[in-house]
């Protein structure tokens, strides 16, 4: 036993040794340490002497400079006022004073401010201060004379001998620069020679693609716009009645409204965020800046005859877009109907051949993923490798019918008009393949696989995975000017197929159209499929035959129905799919069910029966559902969805999709427009919206001589 003077607090010497030389590392723990150590300074030292210098003074003022010049994409806006300034910390205005006075020296005026202010009568500012208030435009004489709002940008009168109205209805702008200074010289007006415009002459001689290069183009349209811009009569479209062009004024005014609050806040990124006052990343496109609410907007700005906003668009499609540092998978289907389209849209309309070149450089990046054993396109290309794929989910690696069936319209129109047969070669190769297959019960499942050949999953659909199908073999047969009879006999084929195993009626009367899977009904229909009123309609008018009487009924009877499923809501907004089961109708029960995210197919359907029928309740189902997007979906810095339509104040889901722009607001605005403007029998509408010519009908089709196309 140890004596007392040998313990320490109650510790033993001996414990008292035992840790103190646990504090010590052994040789192994030294040696981990020591390599530790070593490696760290070894990576300081290497960086330190052979990292290049990216930090000197001069380096960080080229990278300004080179900020300063890439224009005004990169500069992030000043933040707006606020509503009442009086409220707000008089350090933080004079703050936002300062940046707005350093942004504005170094951009031009031109993109920083929101054009057309007050656009037909409505003031915009009282607008945003009240989201919920619906402003009915008053309409004001105009220089030329002419009510509306159709004229000019902000301040701009018409010019004599540039409004020239085209054999269609749509007013054409000067082709070249020589015809300009004609007209400036001359001070002559060129009218319609033979049904074609100076600018549809002028498109028939492809000497200009010769000896202009695309930066010659765009000096070209430079200097126009500095000297008179686009020009486009107000009074193209414009319906006899007062009240019709104050409801399509109202129109105008919203597309102006999500227009310059995209242009403020988004300018160059795909969609806008209107609440979080940014880009939106996380859409279909990524997070590459693309401007895909540019491309989809550029139609719907021509037609309203926002001169200006189409002009900034044009330029900055000369400017920046572009795929070559792409480095992610896009949509095929998604990229044919909204860039491809929306170029070969503006081509038609302007004659501008940088359209043109567009189109043809998109197609061009979309052609390796129909490199397939069938011919049957992946749905996911990355267009800066060429490498293509599936979606994972999609039925053991298929492609969905709605993608690879939906690129007939574009493609076959960019042979013609390019005159190089491969585009219309890919898109034949998948009609051969899905008019040869079997077809359960005469049914086009959603799945095929490209390597196989083979059909995947039994679900049969005309919304979601199906719909634009069907539209495009319909569509593809009045483009043709009717020559294409392969196309609508598929057509007439799947309908009588649709009729007979998915058309059923509610208890109440409502008529629907059921998805299928596995040979059993859902009984559940898509706000997707609501575009089919208008194509049955379409169906039933444009060849009269044993099927025109049944085709109009269904038309009709599923308008109303999606009509019904917008009402029966508190925003008077239709759900994303409905049912029809439980004593349930035209009602969603699902919390995914529930959203609207500014989905046109319904007011589609609107147009198309009312240019049809005339019925005037297709106009008035068209002003309550502008009356509800005023409502709800307006804020003072865009449009956004709602995520349950159900809800007296529903959550807004903060994206204002390009498609609002492309589709949305140009079938509102034609619903209350005359029928000269963009007439069905001249001109038939892509799923994107984007108008096309219809061949042997229409001047614009601008056929190339040389096309060795059929």
């Amino acid at each position: 036993m140890l004596p007392t003077y040998q313990r320490v607090g109650g510790t033993s010497s001996s414990t008292t040794n035992q840790l103190l030389g646990r504090r010590s590392f052994r040789s192994r723990e030294k040696c981990l340490i020591l390599l530790v150590l070593s490696t760290f300074g070894f990576v300081c030292l290497g960086g330190f002497f052979f990292l290049p210098d990216n930090f000197s003074a001069d380096r960080v003022l080229k990278a300004y400079k080179q900020f300063q010049r890439a224009g005004p994409e990169i500069f992030i806006p000043p933040p707006p006022p606020a509503a009442h300034g009086h409220d707000e910390d008089i350090h933080r205005l004079d703050d936002r004073e300062k940046l707005h006075e350093k942004i504005r020296k170094e951009l031009p005026d031109e993109f920083l401010e929101k054009p057309d202010v007050n656009v037909g009568g409505v003031d915009r500012a009282a607008a945003d201060e009240q989201p919920g208030a619906v402003i009915v435009p008053i309409a004001h004489p105009h220089n030329d004379g002419t009510p509306g709002g159709g004229g000019g940008g902000a301040g701009r009168e018409p010019l004599d001998g540039l409004a020239i109205e085209g054999p269609a209805g749509v007013v054409q702008p000067p082709h070249s620069a020589d015809e300009e200074q004609k007209d400036e010289g001359e001070h002559e007006e060129t009218g319609p020679v033979g049904g074609l415009t100076g600018l549809d002459q002028q498109a028939q001689q492809p000497a200009r693609s010769d000896h202009q290069s695309v930066s010659q183009r765009g000096d070209n349209q430079h200097h126009r716009q500095q000297q008179h811009s686009l020009t486009y009569n107000s009074t193209v479209g414009e319906d006899a009645d007062a009240i019709v062009r104050e409801k399509r004024n109202k129109v105008k005014e919203m597309m102006v409204h999500a227009w310059s609050n995209y242009k403020l806040y988004a300018w160059g990124k795909n969609e806008l965020r209107p609440l979080s006052k940014r880009g939106h990343s996380n859409s279909i496109f990524g997070s590459y800046d693309l401007g895909a609410t540019i491309v989809d907007g550029l139609d719907t700005l021509y037609l309203m005859g926002l001169h200006r906003e189409f002009d900034e668009a044009r330029d900055w499609v000369e400017r920046k877009f572009t795929l070559e540092n792409v480095d992610a998978d896009l949509s095929v289907f998604e990229t044919n109907i909204r860039f491809i389209g929306g170029f070969l849209t503006c081509y038609a309309l302007t004659g501008d051949r940088l359209f043109l070149e567009k189109a043809r450089y998109v197609a061009d990046k979309l052609l390796p993923a129909f490199q397939t054993p069938t011919g049957i396109p992946y749905a996911l290309i990355n267009v800066r490798n060429g490498m293509s794929k599936n979606y994972g989910w999609a039925s053991g690696g298929s492609s969905i019918l709605s993608e690879f069936g939906t690129l007939h319209l574009e493609f076959a129109y960019l042979s013609d008009i390019t005159g190089d047969a491969v585009y219309r070669d890919r898109v034949q190769t998948i009609r051969t393949v899905l008019k040869d297959i079997e077809k359960p019960k005469g049914l086009y499942p959603n799945y095929l696989n490209p390597k196989t050949g083979k059909w995947g999953q039994q679900h049969m659909s005309l919304g979601a995975l199906g719909d634009s199908f069907y539209e495009y073999l319909l569509k593809a047969w009045i483009q043709s000017g009717h020559e294409d009879e392969e196309a609508r006999e598929m057509y007439d084929e799947a309908m009588q197929a649709i009729i007979q195993h998915m058309i059923r009626s509610s208890p109440s009367g409502l008529m629907y159209v059921s998805d299928m899977k596995f040979e059993r009904l859902e009984h559940k229909m898509d706000h997707l499929a609501c575009f089919a009123g208008g194509l049955f309609g379409l169906g039933g008018t444009s060849l009269n035959n044993q099927y025109s009487e049944r085709y109009m009924e269904i038309g009709e009877g599923l308008t109303n129905t999606c009509h019904e499923s917008y009402i029966r809501t508190y925003t008077r907004l239709g759900p994303e799919s409905f049912r029809f089961n439980d004593g349930v109708e035209a009602k969603a029960l699902k919390a995914q069910e529930k959203y609207y995210i500014l989905r046109p197919e319904t007011f589609e359907s609107y147009f198309i029966m009312w240019r049809l029928t005339h019925d005037q309740k297709y106009r008035d189902w068209g002003w309550d559902a502008i009356q509800a997007l005023e409502k709800h979906c307006r804020t003072p810095t865009g449009y956004t969805g709602l995520k349950n339509v159900y809800l007296t104040e529903p959550v807004k889901d903060d994206v204002q999709q390009s498609f609002f722009l492309a589709e949305t607001l140009k079938y509102l605005y034609l619903l209350f427009s005359d029928d000269s403007l963009l007439p069905l029998d001249d001109w038939v509408f892509n799923t994107e919206a984007h108008p096309l010519p219809v061949k042997d009908r229409n001047p614009l089709y601008r056929q190339a001589p040389a096309s060795n196309a059929p």
